[in-house]
């Protein structure tokens, strides 16, 4: 695992907090983008712990190369802020999962652990924040979306994807549709397909910028 962060307290603390357990090795730390990038080809970490604010070459700059260039190299992207701008790009450009800064310990181990196997994870809030706040600016401020045409997907696929993105979990869609988990699983595997987008959190923002389902203006 690679620590990649400008500030030299976080970097020491992040390693101090993981070191401990026997499933993580630091191989190494980076005070900015361009060197995280370099230390990664070096080191070949499985994960990249990545602050999205830094100098040089931020880390959102740093995740799109290393998506590129070392894919089997997951990111894990951090920032201070739960509303960063840089969320949604950062997630575009590859991450695999973006936390707040004051998750917990044993979250972010969960975390590490969920990106090392390939699976996406967001925090909750922050996910759920970011998409109220993203869906209600102004569409011209919004990046462009290269989506795949919506339209190629079932109406069963479309119903699925609609329940995703209202929040419901694999469960509660099944339930929802009267189906069973397995087969909502093979539905998400091949809307993720057809959309061209990597996991969940993807596919969430997907549903928002092609107008599939809009936020809540209501409180």
């Amino acid at each position: 695992m690679l620590i990649a962060d400008d500030q030299p307290l976080v970097r020491r603390g992040l390693s101090l907090i993981l070191s401990p357990d026997p499933s993580f090795e630091v191989v190494g730390e980076a005070e900015n983008g361009e060197q995280a990038v370099a230390l990664a080809h070096r080191l070949h970490p499985d994960v990249v712990v990545m602050d999205i604010r830094m100098p040089v070459l931020d880390g959102v700059a740093a995740t799109g190369q290393l998506a590129r260039s070392l894919p089997g190299c997951r990111v894990l992207a951090l920032s201070t802020f739960d509303m960063d701008e840089y969320v949604v790009a950062a997630l575009r450009a590859g991450a695999y999962g973006f936390l707040p800064k004051d998750v917990s310990p044993e979250d972010l181990g969960a975390a590490i652990r969920t990106v090392h196997a390939g699976e996406a994870v967001v925090a909750p809030r922050l996910l759920t924040r970011l998409i109220s706040t993203y869906v209600r600016a102004p569409r011209s401020t919004r990046p462009a979306a290269a989506l795949a045409d919506p339209g190629e997907l079932t109406p069963r696929e479309v119903e699925v994807w609609r329940l995703m993105a209202t929040g419901l979990d694999n469960t509660e869609i099944a339930d929802a549709l009267e189906i069973s988990l397995s087969t909502v699983k093979n539905y998400i595997t091949s809307i993720f397909g057809k959309l061209d987008v990597r996991d969940r959190a993807q596919a969430v923002i997907a549903a928002y910028e092609s107008g599939l389902v809009t936020a809540r203006t209501d409180g």
